[in-house]
C-alpha cells in the first residue's frame, strides 16, 4: 500500500524504496564535540542492543574520573521486560584550565631547564613532556604511549633524510664543490654584484650543508673580495649570512623544514615550492639589501689571520655544471612528485615518479651521484668516501634525538586534549594559523636562542591542533615556512650562531646585535610575510 492508501506491488514499493534511498542525504549532526556527540554517535538500533560501548582505556572508573578524560554514563535499558543498567564509557573533553595551566607550567619548565640550568634540550623537552602529562592528569600508561609514539612516528620520517642529507653535504664540502658554486657566481655576475652571487650561493649551499659548515667553508670568499675591492666585511658577509641562513631554515632537504613537513603531514614538493619562494624575497631584502647599508654603515676590516691567505685555486675545484646538476637532483624529483599529483597529464607515470619524487629514494639517489662525480672521478677511494661520510653523521645523532622529544611534545599535547583546546582559542580568537606558527616559534627561539628547538616545539604544538589534515597542502606549506620564519628571528646572546659570526668576522657584541640580529630578523620576518600572502590564496 502506497502512502495514500494506494495498492501497490512488490515490485513497485521496492522501486520506490530504491529511489528514496538514492536521494536520501543525512542530516547534520546536532552535537558536533563533547559527551552528547559519543552518545550519540555510539547509540544502536533496537535489535542491536540500543547501546553500544566506547572504550577510554583499560583503566578503572576511579582512574579515569582522577584525570577527567573520561565520564561513565550509566542508561536504563529495557530488554526482554527487564529494565537493567548498562555502564558505557565516552571520551569527554578534558578540563580545559587545567589542560593549560600543564601546558603553561611545562613549557616553562622546559625553558627554564636550558635557559637556567644549561640542560640539554634533548633532555630538556622530554623532561617538559612528561610533565605536561602528569599535570594534566594523563594515564601514566598514556604518557609512556605518548612518548614512544612521538619517537616511533617522527624518527620514521625523518631519520633517514637527515642521515643522507648529511652524507650529500659531506661530500659536497668535502670535494670543494661549495666553493666551485660561490667563485662561478661571484665571476659571472662580478665584483660590484658579488653580493648578490653569495646570497644566491648560499642559499642553495646551505640546502645539503649545515649552516656553520657553509659559512667555515665560503666566508673567506667574502673576505678575498673584501681585501680587493677595500669594502668593508660586513658588504659581502651580510647576503652571504643571509642565504646560508634562509637555506637552512625554508628549504629542504636541510633537517628543519623537514622536521616540521613530517610532523605537520605536508608533502615535501609543496614546502619547497614555498620555500624558494619565500627564501628568495628574505635573501633580497636580508642579504644585498640590508649587506650594503651595513657595509657603508658600519666598516670591519678583514681579520688579520686571513688577510695574508693565499686565493682559491680553483683549478682544483669541480665543474659548476656538475655541482648544480646534482644539488637539483633531489629537488627537482620531489617537486615533480607533487606536480604529478595534480596534473592529470602525468598520470601515465605518477607511479614512477612517486618512487623516484619519494624524499628519501631522492636524496639517496643525489648521494649516489655524488659518491662517483665528486669522489670517484676525483680520485677520492672507497676507503676514503667512507670516511667522510661515516664522519658526517656525527651531529646527526644530537638532531635526530632532539628531534624526537620534540615529537613526543607533539603527541603529549595531543593526546592529553590541549590540541583540541588551542585548536578552539585559535578559532575563537580568528588568528590566521600561519601567524599562530609564527608567533609561537618566534617565542620559543628568543627565549631559548635554537632554531631547531623552537622549530621542534612550534611544530609539536601547531600538529596537536585538530583539523590540519583537513587544510590544503599549499596552506600547510605556509605553515611550514611561517614556523621557520619565527624560529630564525632576533638571535642573540642565547644563539650559538650568534657568537660564531661575531668571532669569524671579527666584530663586537654592539655591532654584531646591530648586523647580524638585524638581519636574522628580516630573514625570519619578510619569509613569514610572504607565507601569509601565499596563504591567503590557498
Amino acid at each position: 500500500m502506497g502512502v495514500k492508501g494506494e495498492p501497490k506491488t512488490p515490485e513497485e514499493m521496492d522501486a520506490i524504496l530504491a529511489e528514496r534511498r538514492a536521494n536520501w542525504k543525512p542530516k547534520a549532526p546536532k552535537y558536533t564535540k563533547g559527551l552528547l556527540k559519543t552518545l550519540l554517535s555510539a547509540r544502536r538500533q533496537p535489535h542491536e542492543g540500543c547501546i553500544h560501548g566506547v572504550n577510554c582505556s583499560a583503566q578503572t572508573t576511579e582512574s579515569k574520573l582522577s584525570g577527567g578524560f573520561c565520564r561513565t554514563a550509566w542508561i536504563s535499558v529495557t530488554k526482554n521486560h527487564e529494565t537493567e543498567e548498562i555502564s558505557m564509557t565516552a571520551v569527554a573533553t578534558p578540563d580545559a584550565a587545567r589542560l593549560v595551566f600543564a601546558a603553561v607550567a611545562g613549557l616553562i619548565l622546559l625553558l627554564i631547564l636550558i635557559i637556567k640550568f644549561k640542560v640539554h634540550a634533548m633532555i630538556s623537552i622530554l623532561i617538559g613532556a612528561v610533565g605536561i602529562g602528569l599535570m594534566a592528569g594523563m594515564p601514566l600508561s598514556d604518557i609512556i604511549g605518548s612518548v614512544n609514539e612521538g619517537i616511533g612516528n617522527t624518527l620514521k620520517g625523518i631519520a633517514l633524510l637527515v642521515g643522507l642529507g648529511s652524507m650529500f653535504g659531506a661530500i659536497l664540502e668535502e670535494s670543494g664543490g661549495a666553493q666551485t658554486l660561490a667563485v662561478t657566481m661571484v665571476r659571472k655576475f662580478g665584483d660590484e654584484k658579488a653580493a648578490w652571487a653569495l646570497g644566491i650561493t648560499g642559499l642553495v649551499v646551505a640546502m645539503p650543508v649545515f649552516f656553520d659548515a657553509g659559512l667555515i667553508i665560503l666566508i673567506p670568499l667574502a673576505f678575498s673580495l673584501a681585501k680587493r675591492t677595500k669594502r668593508s666585511v660586513l658588504y659581502y658577509v651580510i647576503p652571504l649570512l643571509a642565504g646560508l641562513a634562509v637555506g637552512h631554515a625554508f628549504i629542504p632537504p636541510t633537517p628543519g623544514p623537514v622536521l616540521v613537513a613530517t610532523m605537520l603531514g605536508v608533502d615535501l614538493g609543496w614546502v619547497i615550492l614555498v620555500g624558494i619562494f619565500c627564501g628568495i624575497f628574505a635573501m633580497i631584502a636580508a642579504g644585498p639589501i640590508w649587506g650594503s647599508i651595513c657595509g657603508k654603515k658600519y666598516m670591519v676590516e678583514v681579520p688579520e689571520h686571513v688577510a695574508q691567505q693565499a686565493d682559491i685555486d680553483e683549478s682544483k675545484l669541480p665543474k659548476f655544471g656538475t655541482i648544480v646538476g646534482i644539488i637539483m637532483i633531489p629537488l627537482l624529483l620531489i617537486i615533480a612528485n607533487s606536480v604529478a599529483k595534480v596534473v592529470p597529464a602525468l598520470a601515465g607515470i605518477q607511479p614512477v615518479l612517486a618512487f623516484l619524487g619519494e624524499p628519501f629514494m631522492a636524496l639517496l639517489l643525489a648521494t649516489i651521484a655524488a659518491m662517483y662525480l665528486l669522489g670517484t672521478r676525483h680520485g677520492y677511494t672507497n676507503a676514503q668516501l667512507e670516511k667522510i661520510m661515516t664522519k658526517s653523521l656525527e651531529p646527526t645523532g644530537m638532531i635526530l634525538l632532539v628531534t624526537a622529544c620534540g615529537g613526543v611534545l607533539r603527541y603529549m599535547l595531543q593526546n592529553s586534549g590541549l590540541g583540541d583546546v588551542i585548536g578552539n582559542a585559535v578559532a575563537n580568537a580568528s588568528l590566521p594559523l600561519v601567524l599562530v606558527a609564527f608567533i609561537v616559534a618566534a617565542l620559543v627561539r628568543i627565549s631559548v636562542g635554537s632554531a631547531t628547538v623552537a622549530m621542534t616545539m612550534a611544530a609539536g604544538i601547531i600538529s596537536a591542533m585538530p583539523g590540519l589534515s583537513e587544510l590544503s597542502p599549499l596552506y600547510l606549506a605556509c605553515v611550514t615556512a611561517a614556523i621557520a620564519g619565527g624560529s630564525t628571528v632576533c638571535s642573540h646572546f642565547n644563539d650559538s650562531g650568534f657568537w660564531l659570526v661575531k668571532s669569524l668576522v671579527g666584530m663586537d657584541e654592539k655591532t654584531t646585535l646591530k648586523t647580524w640580529t638585524i638581519m636574522e630578523t628580516l630573514v625570519g620576518g619578510v619569509g613569514f610575510l610572504v607565507a601569509l600572502i601565499i596563504s591567503f590564496f590557498a
